[in-house]
């Protein structure tokens, strides 16, 4: 019955023990104080016990396990600093543990290696990954994405910082031309009012022209023929000069040895003379049947 009463005690809520508490159902001596603290005891004897009960007399190749101090420090080619090492330094700190493991790293590979134990692992040992495949692969996927994302990101920069410049450019440009032409009008304004005599600003813009035009025509001459044009002619050349071959010279215009009344007056045969073959029969005369089917033909 006892028991029954603690247990219904202990599974009582807050709000319950509250409620007893009020109405003074709770009895007195349910909270204990204490005079003082218990005292701390350090049985050696039995933790050496202990320590014997669960200690394996294991060779050396089993436990591993090497004790030394740090070793000599390169700088202060010191080995014993350890009250030297700030606990509260971190750098001083990782580095104590560093050279402690190297120390231990040097003592114990050759009594490894005497022992014949490997240390490397061979070239075709492959060990399972904590990671599955699907696991590895959804990170490898991510940081893709990311790389993608910050190429992405570099390439809008880029873009944006080449708009930027091409705006400023734009900028400079239209006020360089401004500044140009207001000081033009101001040039004419004070011509017009008779405050200068002098026309420097006409002879900038024709000398500009001018040179635009010279740099033209000598990008339109260094240009020349192309590799087609040259071949051509190189294997047949250039056939002599063709523009200006039927003008008047003054020897061909005083010689008149080739000239032949008949013909120039049209009184030889054959060129619509009363005596020739060319009168008005020959003008009527009806065309061949070779004559009418070119005619034909080129209707067509």
């Amino acid at each position: 019955s006892d028991s029954g009463s603690d247990s219904e005690d202990s599974s009582l809520s807050d709000s319950e023990l509250q409620e007893a508490f009020a109405r003074g159902a709770l009895k007195p001596g349910l909270n204990v104080v204490l005079e003082e603290r218990p005292k701390r005891r350090n049985d050696t004897d039995g933790l050496k016990q202990c320590l014997a009960e669960f200690r394996q007399q294991l060779a050396w190749v089993e436990r591993l396990d090497v004790t030394l101090g740090p070793v000599a420090d390169p700088v202060s080619q010191s080995a014993s600093a350890s009250d030297a090492v700030d606990p509260e330094n971190d750098f001083q700190r990782e580095m104590s543990f560093y050279r402690q493991a190297q120390a231990a790293v040097l003592e114990a590979l050759p009594r490894l290696r005497k022992l014949q134990v490997p240390t490397r692992r061979p070239d075709d040992y492959f060990a399972e990954m904590a990671k599955s495949d699907q696991q590895m692969q959804k990170i490898r996927q991510k940081l893709k994405s990311k790389q993608e994302a910050m190429e992405r990101s570099e390439k809008a920069k880029q873009l944006r910082a080449m708009r930027k410049y091409g705006k400023k450019v734009q900028v400079e440009v239209l006020q360089r031309r401004q500044k140009e032409k207001k000081n033009m009008l101001n040039a004419v304004k004070k011509y017009q009012k008779g405050l200068s005599d002098k026309l420097d600003f006409l002879d900038e813009e024709q000398t500009s022209s001018q040179g635009n035009k010279k740099g033209n025509a000598s990008q339109r001459t260094k240009k020349g023929p192309n590799a087609k044009r040259r071949y051509k002619n190189q294997k047949f050349g250039f056939g002599g000069k063709k523009k200006g071959s039927k003008w008047n010279t003054k020897e061909s215009f005083n010689d008149v040895s080739s000239f032949q009344s008949k013909v120039a007056h049209n009184k030889g045969p054959g060129k619509g003379g009363r005596g020739g073959k060319g009168g008005k029969k020959a003008l009527n005369k009806r065309p061949g049947k070779r004559a009418r089917q070119k005619m034909k033909n080129r209707a067509r």
